[in-house]
């Protein structure tokens, strides 16, 4: 989950999940600027664990803020729409589909301000997804795969651009797909090279989550050679076995990330490879959850997101043989250990190293690869700096 972002003391978004929530949650935030005493809780539904964090969300809100409005919308407001409704705490449900809509809020239509926020702007490309993967309750959530244009997403951008934003995200439930719907069929290489050729002055782009079953030449190649474009690929992975992939309707199988990821260190070796890989999938064996460990080590994993698995209501996953949950806990915490050790050792090879850190709020930044850098007392957030780290403390390079 996210910190709350907070107005003028009148106005809070909580944003849980998603990057894309996150970018949704500013421009909640600056839909809501003239309002008075409201609390938004962006929601969550991606796991049974994640609808937990959503109803604990909203007591947390509601116990802070006992006189406020309190407006509940993401993913679990439409998914979840009856639990949350007979939540005492709950004053409404905005539709997830019409949460950037003035009119779900009340508000009258506007030009909609850019407000001071992140240092790395989260910019949505494509919202909802068209594929059917047998675990995942988000299409039901999001809607099917629509595509913001070229020049729509350009003077998004444009916009954090205005504000001094040094960094921009890319992102979207499922960012790869990005185009298909759009009349000339375009792929995500030439939105990102557009993006590059229209802003020389942006230092820093970087990806979210991407299916590496979809990533185009273009993309690859600008992966490869643009230094712009931050070395750092999260993959879309969910797991390291190809019957349980299969099971899992995934289009992709383990050959595949191998490939893709061998081919890019050929041509990129700084790279820092992320990935989401699910624990205890139904049907999941030893073997197969040793081949779910061995991935993280060949494809040297060092930004894992372990999400252990749990059967959401109406899925086909949710209908095959279940694993148990002791043991998709224990498999859950092998996985996280394999990626910690792997991390571990990446950080230590930093050390001594420049690195261009960009600079939060906390006093830690953030470099091309998104290694977590402490940065000198006083550094105003937003700024770059260059540090060349000399110790690793607790996951934090210093």
């Amino acid at each position: 989950m996210t910190p709350s972002a907070k107005l003028a003391d009148s106005v809070e978004v909580v944003s849980l999940g998603c990057r894309l929530n996150i970018a949704e949650s500013e421009r909640i935030r600056s839909l809501l600027a003239n309002e008075n005493d409201i609390v938004v809780v962006n929601s969550c539904a991606v796991t049974s664990e994640a609808v937990r964090q959503t109803r604990q969300a909203i007591r947390r809100a509601r116990r802070a803020r006992p006189e406020a409005r309190l407006l509940v919308t993401g993913c679990a407001a439409d998914i979840e729409r009856s639990q949350l409704a007979h939540m005492p705490e709950v004053d409404g449900l905005v539709p997830n589909a019409d949460k950037l809509d003035p009119r779900a809020w009340n508000v009258p239509p506007a030009p909609v301000p850019v407000l001071p926020g992140r240092t790395r702007a989260f910019v949505a490309v494509q919202n909802g997804c068209d594929h059917a993967c047998t675990f995942c309750v988000i299409p039901r959530g999001r809607g099917p795969s629509r595509s913001l244009t070229i020049p729509q997403i350009l003077r998004e951008v444009e916009r954090h651009m205005d504000r001094g934003a040094p960094e921009i995200v890319l992102t979207g439930v499922d960012v790869t797909s990005w185009g298909h719907d759009l009349a000339d069929k375009p792929k995500l290489g030439r939105l990102v090279r557009a993006i590059l050729d229209e802003f020389p002055a942006l230092t820093r782009l970087r990806m979210s989550s991407l299916d590496g079953v979809e990533i185009d030449e273009e993309l690859f190649e600008l992966f490869a050679e643009e230094s712009r474009l931050m070395p750092h690929l999260h993959l879309s992975l969910q797991h390291g076995h190809d019957l349980i992939l299969k099971r899992m309707k995934r289009r992709h199988l383990r050959a595949d990330a191998l490939s893709l990821v061998e081919n890019l260190r050929a041509r990129r070796p700084d790279i820092a490879i992320g990935a989401d890989l699910i624990a205890g999938f139904p049907t999941e064996d030893e073997t197969m959850h040793e081949a779910n460990l061995s991935i993280i080590r060949e494809l040297r994993i060092v930004h894992g997101h372990i999400f252990p698995y749990s059967p959401r209501p109406g899925t086909p996953a949710a209908r095959m043989p279940q694993v148990e949950k002791p043991v998709i806990k224990r498999r859950a915490a092998q996985l996280r250990e394999q990626v910690s050790a792997l991390r571990a050792e990446w950080l230590a090879s930093l050390l001594g190293r420049p690195l261009c850190v960009l600079s939060e709020a906390d006093g830690t930044g953030y470099s091309p690869d998104f290694a977590r850098v402490a940065v000198p007392e006083g550094t105003q957030a937003g700024s770059i700096v260059n540090i060349t780290p000399g110790k690793l403390e607790d996951g934090l390079l210093r």
